[in-house]
């Protein structure tokens, strides 16, 4: 049974940092992309960013220059490192991973990220 589990989410200033952790059971050698989304209230669950299991990242416009992903094998974790937070950035972030001969990515259960003074 494959699970992802987000930590790393809180209440932040604008123009402060948050990491984000997503800790996978099992191997992430499996998982050939994972990815980072995120769903504000009323609105659609988005890309942030992602990568592949090679490090290839991409990331949406409207964090490319702030935010960071990447994974660690041997830990079996993948981050999102934010800076500059902006209030636009607050939702629930989701993180996410495809495996080879599954249609159907696996999910975690989210974590808040809430940028506000």
């Amino acid at each position: 049974q494959v699970q992802l589990v987000e930590s790393g989410g809180g209440l932040v200033q604008p123009g402060g940092s948050l990491r984000l952790s997503c800790a996978v059971s099992g191997s992430m050698l499996s998982f050939y992309a994972m990815g980072w989304y995120r769903q504000a209230p009323g609105k659609q669950r988005d890309m942030v960013a992602t990568i592949t299991i090679d490090g290839r990242t991409n990331y949406a416009d409207s964090v490319k220059g702030r935010f960071t992903i990447s994974r660690d094998n041997a830990k079996n974790t993948m981050y999102l490192q934010m800076n500059s937070l902006k209030p636009e950035d607050t939702a629930v972030y989701y993180c996410n991973a495809l495996r080879s001969g599954r249609a159907i990515p696996y999910w975690g259960q989210g974590t808040q990220v809430t940028v506000s003074s």
